[in-house]
């Protein structure tokens, strides 16, 4: 039997949503903004049920007065989860 992914320190859970319901990144709503990847995937906990592992995209955002640094990945159809880094 494999072991379970460690998951990525450094990130924190924001919450899920469904596909363009709004949530909020430090002011931002990502839907309402291109997402610019960084080349990046990391591993995190589901927030709905931390035993399993997923590997998500880390992203930025440009709002009119700052960028967000964040991961998000589908979790289940349609349904995204949202990660900050800890130190934002």
């Amino acid at each position: 039997m494999a072991e379970p992914q460690t998951v990525t320190p450094g990130w924190r859970s924001i919450g899920m949503c469904w596909e363009g319901e709004e949530i909020d990144l430090q002011g931002l709503n990502p839907w309402e903004h291109e997402w610019e990847s960084q080349s990046e995937r990391i591993v995190v906990a589901h927030p709905s049920y931390p035993s399993q592992r997923h590997d998500v995209d880390v992203w930025v955002i440009h709002g009119p007065d700052r960028v967000v640094r964040f991961a998000a990945g589908e979790m289940s159809n349609l349904a995204w989860a949202f990660f900050l880094p800890v130190y934002e």
